[in-house]
């Protein structure tokens, strides 16, 4: 299920951001389209509410200068602002299908509350997630360059036996004891679980 979820929203950013592009650069202009006056947000929003799809696309298009805005308080580095105008985006398409004429407001007030809150919930949902280590994550390189992983500096049983024995023949034969008897008996009781 969560491949799934994974997949889908793989495939929204990608669209949003073809979305983006598509508008930014068509437009020719190379940013984003003007603002609607209230006369011209008024119209729009009758013909979204009679069905036209067009009035929707113009409403959104016009609208993400308000995005661009928004996330400006929100990102840190360039990386993040990519992500986050594609999720702002994804809560001015949402402002844009569920806004209410009936109620008084303009439709760039109701956006910027769906905008935010949608970033918000995007940071929410990563908090849960930022401490999490894949042991297959790059952590450091060696001598070589070769990327490091915590699963390669992680020791096997089969290891770690083999080189607690070097390591005490070793002493022995410089005549230095680094590790006592006692410290080895005690770190084969917590690594095997002997008693």
């Amino acid at each position: 299920m969560e491949k799934v979820f994974v997949l889908i929203g793989g495939f929204l950013f990608d669209f949003i951001s073809d979305l983006i592009f598509f508008i930014l650069h068509v437009t020719g202009s190379g940013s984003f389209p003007k603002p609607l006056s209230a006369k011209e947000e008024k119209e729009y929003l009758e013909k979204l509410n009679q069905g036209d799809q067009n009035a929707r696309n113009t409403l959104i298009e016009h609208n993400l200068r308000l995005v661009a805005h928004i996330i400006k308080k929100y990102y840190a580095n360039s990386s993040d602002q990519d992500d986050l105008i594609s999720i702002g985006t994804i809560g001015l398409i949402k402002a844009v299908d569920s806004f209410d004429t009936g109620k008084g407001i303009r439709l760039s007030s109701y956006a910027a509350r769906c905008i935010e809150n949608e970033i918000l919930m995007f940071f929410r949902t990563t908090k849960k997630t930022a401490q999490d280590v894949s042991m297959n994550e790059p952590i450091d390189t060696d001598r070589d360059g070769n990327a490091l992983t915590l699963m390669d500096t992680m020791a096997s049983e089969d290891n770690m036996v083999e080189n607690i024995d070097n390591k005490i023949k070793i002493e022995i034969i410089y005549g230095r004891r680094i590790i006592s008897k006692r410290t080895i008996h005690y770190l084969f009781k917590i690594w095997f679980g002997t008693r």
